[in-house]
């Protein structure tokens, strides 16, 4: 076994509301900022009110006669109201339960009651109406922005109220919550059955907050303007977002994915954090941007980029001196393009992204880096508060997921899994012992990753143990590596790989319907159900997995695909509220696509 240990004395064991409360005492004006319609203006909330507000919500809380170690569920999209009545279950001394806002409304009905929610928060009235059409039984319901009893305003006026007659439990609010109480309960969805809760105390949230910025982000400030565009109810995000007000920089909450481009040109945000997913999708979006204009710009943009990414690869990982035909291409491509990209897309002040959840193709990375802008590579999970490691701004390695920050362990086992303990770790599923003792081996957390350590202790997931394929030739294949290749297309919006005991792999391609129209010239109200069958789009994407699959080995590489009329989504269920595949329901939905894959050859060029 392969070990590498970064456990040192002096662990974080504050509680959040500790943690928490010299920034929201501190005088900063624009801690949290979001705009009051889309397109319109930011409205920015300083600490002072937040604080008050934070503050109202656990008293009014208390004022329902709610204790200490209540649940109190949280179903919204992103917005301030999400991240202040957080904060308030928590100086409260209650759990959150954080539910994703495209979660199905049996599932949310099945994490109420599984957790025993005592309130609930919700983001608007059509959610109460969805989940009440679904038979689920709600307890004392609050709406953001809802007027009259059953608004937040109303919860928060009776806090006020309490705090008026009480000044004294006012200024004891927060105080005297253990680090190992019990802060939250996360249901991960998972690809397959009911979601398990995951329970983190607030130690394993304060320490991984201190732990994951001195490691990863020290050199963040308070001046720094973060961009919030993940879903806060994501562990990611939200462990993110406890930092940013940490460091008491101001944090700009994106309401949706589809208000980034946006909010990236008016607030010029300095730090952001994001998922694979998003940086493909800006990378599309440039090159689909060009190829729209047309003219010498569809082809010039294209071409600088790819250079970029091969003057990367030369100088960061092979640490090289480029060819001078590379180099020279690469002044040229940086002169017309490259420099100017990011001023155009509001990155020009960026320091750094920070990317987690999935993993990152390396040449991803490599045409950002090309653009001059930096993605710090981390890697965790839900059930380890979620950050293990992290690359170091000032030594970012890139294809790597960075160096095990402090107060955690991480060991390889023999079979390569990653194995974690540590301050971050869970204390377990909540009132799910047959997942708790799949979950432990000897007292580590069993990651179902698999991975290995450079010799400078850098870290590398390589797969997924569960989701690793045996063709019929006995060769075993990684899907999440060819899937993350594949996706390098443009033209690629999803793909999932089979293959378990077939003679060789192959792939259901979701397409971007958009940039496939743009490209093959089809018209706006083609059906897609015709198109995936058109032959100028078998032949584009045959041209598309040919050139995505260079670099895998033999046994790796798609021979036959079949092209889905429709997306794979989460409000469809093919998709995880993370966006991560759920295979089995795929595999069962497209039974009969993945027999005539098989059957009949398409020839991927």
């Amino acid at each position: 076994m392969v070990t590498s240990t970064s456990i040192a004395a002096g662990a974080e064991t504050r509680s959040l509301p500790e943690l928490l409360l010299p920034a929201l005492r501190a005088d900063v004006p624009e801690l949290l900022c979001e705009r009051v319609s889309r397109g319109g203006p930011f409205r920015k909330v300083g600490s002072g009110e937040v604080l008050r507000r934070v503050q109202h919500i656990a008293l009014g809380l208390r004022e329902l006669g709610l204790q200490p170690g209540d649940r109190v569920a949280l179903l919204s999209t992103n917005c301030i109201d999400w991240i202040v009545a957080d904060l308030g279950v928590q100086f409260a001394g209650m759990v959150t339960v954080p539910i994703f806002a495209t979660q199905a409304a049996d599932q949310v009905a099945y994490i109420i009651r599984h957790a025993g929610a005592r309130a609930l928060f919700l983001h608007d009235e059509a959610q109460r109406a969805n989940l009440l059409a679904a038979g689920a039984e709600l307890p004392p319901t609050y709406v953001f922005g809802g007027n009259g009893a059953e608004g937040i305003a109303a919860l928060e006026a009776r806090g006020e109220q309490r705090a008026d007659a009480n000044p004294g439990e006012l200024l004891h609010l927060g105080e005297g919550i253990s680090g190992d109480a019990l802060c939250t309960l996360i249901y991960t969805s998972g690809t397959t059955g009911d979601p398990k809760g995951v329970m983190l105390t607030h130690s394993n949230f304060t320490s991984n907050v201190v732990d994951a910025f001195n490691a990863g982000m020290s050199g963040m400030q308070a001046q720094d303007v973060v961009l919030s565009v993940l879903p806060v109810a994501h562990i990611y995000e939200r462990m993110i977002t406890y930092g940013y007000l940490y460091i008491q920089c101001s944090v700009y909450v994106c309401h949706s994915p589809d208000e980034l481009i946006d909010d990236l040109r008016d607030v010029h945000p300095t730090v952001m954090t994001a998922v694979p997913r998003l940086f493909e999708r800006m990378l599309s979006g440039i090159v689909g941007k060009a190829r729209e204009e047309g003219g010498l710009k569809a082809r010039l943009v294209p071409w600088a980029l790819a250079v970029g990414c091969a003057y990367a690869r030369a100088t960061l990982v092979e640490h090289r001196r480029p060819p001078l035909g590379l180099a020279l291409a690469h002044a040229v491509a940086r002169a017309l393009v490259l420099k100017r990209i990011p001023p155009l897309m509001g990155l020009d002040r960026l320091h750094f992204f920070v990317s987690g959840s999935a993993p990152l193709h390396l040449d991803t990375a490599l045409t950002f880096a090309g653009l001059g802008l930096t993605i710090l590579q981390g890697y965790g999970l839900t059930e380890t508060s979620p950050v293990v490691s992290v690359n170091p701004l000032s030594e970012n390695r890139l294809g790597s997921v960075g160096r095990v920050i402090p107060h955690v362990e991480v060991k390889i086992a023999e079979d390569g899994e990653i194995l974690v303990r540590g301050a971050n770790v869970m204390s377990g599923y909540y009132l799910n012992d047959a997942a708790n003792a799949a979950a432990f081996a000897d007292g580590w957390f069993r990651t179902g990753d698999i991975g290995r350590f450079d010799d400078d202790g850098y870290l590398y997931v390589t797969d997924r143990k569960k989701e690793l394929l045996k063709t019929s030739g006995g060769k075993y294949l990684s899907p999440a590596r060819i899937e993350t290749a594949l996706k390098r297309s443009i033209y690629i919006a999803q793909v999932m790989v089979v293959g378990e005991g077939r003679p060789h792999p192959a792939a259901l391609i979701a397409p971007d319907w958009k940039l496939v129209r743009e490209r093959v010239g089809a018209s706006p109200s083609a059906r897609t159900e015709d198109l995936a069958l058109d032959e100028r789009v078998i032949r584009l994407f045959a041209h598309e997995v040919h050139e995505q699959s260079e670099g895998l080995s033999p046994f790796e590489q798609i021979r036959r695909f079949t092209v889905l009329p429709r997306d794979l989504t989460v409000e469809g269920g093919e998709l995880s509220p993370t966006l991560k595949l759920k295979r089995r329901i795929i595999e069962h939905r497209y039974a009969a696509q993945i027999e005539h894959v098989y059957a009949e050859a398409v020839p991927t060029e």
